[in-house]
């Protein structure tokens, strides 16, 4: 995959199109991979349920929920930036709704929407 797909917004859609159609089992090896990046984070939020319910995060385990906690919002910020790259109309508006959230938050939320999206606006 890496050889075929061109991180640009010209080019991302269309190198994904050609190793989707053209590339000898590029469907295959792109649907493994997409697949196994939506199994993950689905065992990880299931993970997190279930050590939230046995109450795993209690004394003496508090620096390991965190740790864990944080590994979660990598996890799921990999999912959201992979998800994107096809940049397909998914794509474009799973990027733009996800980095959009952070603007509700009073005073600083703008600078945090403008410093996730790297400008003003999405494929800018």
């Amino acid at each position: 995959m890496t050889f075929y797909y061109r991180p640009t917004v010209a080019e991302a859609f269309a190198s994904i199109n050609y190793l989707m159609t053209e590339v000898n089992f590029g469907w295959l090896i792109r649907s493994i991979h997409r697949w196994s990046a939506s199994m993950m984070v689905l065992s990880m939020i299931l993970h997190v349920c279930r050590v939230y319910l046995t109450g795993g995060f209690k004394r003496p385990r508090e620096l390991t929920w965190v740790t864990g906690v944080t590994m979660a919002v990598c996890t799921v910020s990999f999912g959201v930036t992979g998800y994107s790259l096809p940049w397909d109309q998914v794509g474009y508006w799973a990027v733009k709704i996800v980095t959009g959230v952070p603007d509700a938050i009073p005073v600083v939320g703008t600078t945090l929407v403008e410093l996730l999206r790297g400008g003003v606006g999405v494929g800018y």
